[in-house]
């Protein structure tokens, strides 16, 4: 069945649709996480909202094929879930905006991350290393700062129990930025030592 779309009948409350699942990865099955997306763009039902069901079982493992769930071509999937309310929605919409200057941020990390390894390869002339790495770590420092209020940002958001497409979208950017913040202490010791050994190797020439 690979590269295969599957046509199903999704019925939610009073409404019939009919949608078609394609596997997002090319020439791969399509998978209930698949389906779930489809889903959520049809209804606007967030996926961890969504309760699906098939021939009375109930769907839960994302992972897993359509074929392997039982669900084939044809088959009536029935939804139970709800969307988000506007309230929801403009907080949702907040973390989102949060998401994209995140991942802005982590672009600029990898780049002076490429920068510190040219440098540790020996690709920079020793007397411009000592500039270039107070710059990288001038850089580096600023990109923790920025991940930092981030994280204020996210902490000082009240959001209901109830909101629950927010707080689990909340909970991966914490952990995003707890990633990103890791991979900066590591950046900025790399640097701190490639600044020693610079300081040692001159020292060693001025004796």
């Amino acid at each position: 069945m690979a590269g295969d779309v599957v046509g199903l009948t999704l019925i939610h409350g009073s409404s019939k649709h009919k949608i078609e699942i394609a596997a997002e990865r090319e020439g791969g099955e399509p998978t209930l996480q698949d389906m779930a997306a489809v889903i959520a763009q049809v209804t606007g039902v967030p996926q961890q909202l969504q309760k699906l069901i098939c021939k009375g079982k109930s769907l839960k493992e994302m992972e897993q094929p359509l074929s392997v769930l039982g669900v084939k071509n044809g088959c009536k999937i029935m939804m139970i879930g709800k969307k988000n309310s506007p309230e929801e929605e403009a907080e949702l919409k907040k973390l989102k905006e949060l998401e994209k200057s995140i991942e802005q941020l982590s672009r600029k990390l990898e780049e002076i991350n490429v920068e510190l390894t040219g440098i540790q390869n020996g690709f920079l002339a020793r007397d411009l290393r000592s500039a270039a790495l107070s710059k990288l770590e001038k850089k580096e420092k600023s990109i923790t700062e920025q991940y930092m209020r981030f994280l204020e940002q996210i902490d000082a958001m009240n959001l209901p129990d109830e909101f629950t497409d927010c707080r689990h979208r909340r909970k991966g950017l914490v952990k995003n930025i707890q990633t990103h913040l890791a991979r900066c202490d590591v950046i900025e010791t790399h640097i701190s030592q490639e600044m020693e050994k610079l300081q040692s190797k001159n020292l060693a020439l001025a004796d």
